[in-house]
């Protein structure tokens, strides 16, 4: 059955290989990034049956925009892949103060996923990009109030993204899924390069892995769980995301900048 799946940060890197393949497989795609002559690019390769849509993650009022957008000219969507995220940064912080390492891997994402709720299905898929790379998060950090060095910052983002995957599919058991994957340490992305000053490892396994979250049997009872494909399997996150108070108040803050963006 073909499906219409979105995948923010879709331009480059893991993104854009997990686009073209999905694509490949007769999928419509709505394909998203920042550079309107990277997506053109990408749109043309693809061919058929894509969409694009252009958004700084980093403004949390263009991602609603963007939702919007998104609602306003699809009737349904059937799958989000919230691909797009950050690591080093030459001015890590928003214009109000936020660590964009937060803003972007973690509440963009949960802003995107609440405002497309309206039109995904009962069985439609929210796939969250985690990380192998989890810390405790400092909630003060992710309100802006203390300022982190980058890995903190993005190991930080990483859980608290996987904690509000988690919570998400507390309150919503009938669906859609919501699902945290670490596609694999150090592929071969530009973050990698960047982050980490070395070529990275074949990206086929991180689209392999998002494929099989985004379509596949495999996952389909897997709402609220996290798959940590270093390991090829379902895992426990870090140990702060069975703590119910810290989850709670994670999401707390979380949702209060969702709404400040809404506001």
């Amino acid at each position: 059955m073909t499906k219409t799946i979105l995948i923010t940060g879709a331009t480059d890197g893991l993104g854009r290989a997990t686009a073209l393949a999905l694509a490949s497989l007769g999928h419509r795609m709505i394909v998203h990034g920042r550079n309107a002559e990277k997506l053109n690019a990408l749109a043309q390769e693809i061919g058929e049956n894509v969409a694009t849509v252009q958004a700084d993650m980093s403004d949390l009022f263009q991602v609603a925009e963007m939702a919007r957008n998104l609602k306003s000219s699809n009737n349904r969507i059937d799958v989000v892949i919230n691909n797009a995220g950050v690591l080093k940064m030459s001015d890590p912080l928003t214009q109000e103060g936020l660590d964009l390492r937060f803003v972007v891997n973690t509440i963009a994402p949960a802003l995107l996923s609440h405002l497309l709720l309206a039109i995904m299905p009962i069985d439609g898929r929210l796939v969250h990009l985690s990380s192998a790379a989890q810390a405790p998060v400092d909630i003060d950090a992710m309100e802006g109030q203390r300022r982190l060095n980058d890995m903190n910052a993005y190991a930080q983002s990483k859980l608290a993204l996987t904690m509000w995957s988690q919570d998400f599919a507390v309150h919503h058991p009938d669906g859609p899924l919501s699902v945290a994957v670490n596609p694999g340490s150090r592929l071969a992305t530009k973050m990698v390069r960047e982050g980490f000053g070395n070529a990275g490892n074949d990206l086929n396994i991180g689209v392999d892995i998002l494929i099989r979250a985004a379509l596949s049997d495999e996952f389909t009872d897997a709402s609220g769980r996290y798959f940590d494909n270093d390991s090829g399997a379902f895992a426990a996150p870090h140990g702060d995301a069975a703590d119910l108070g810290k989850v709670a108040r994670v999401v707390a803050a979380i949702e209060g900048q969702i709404k400040a963006a809404l506001a």
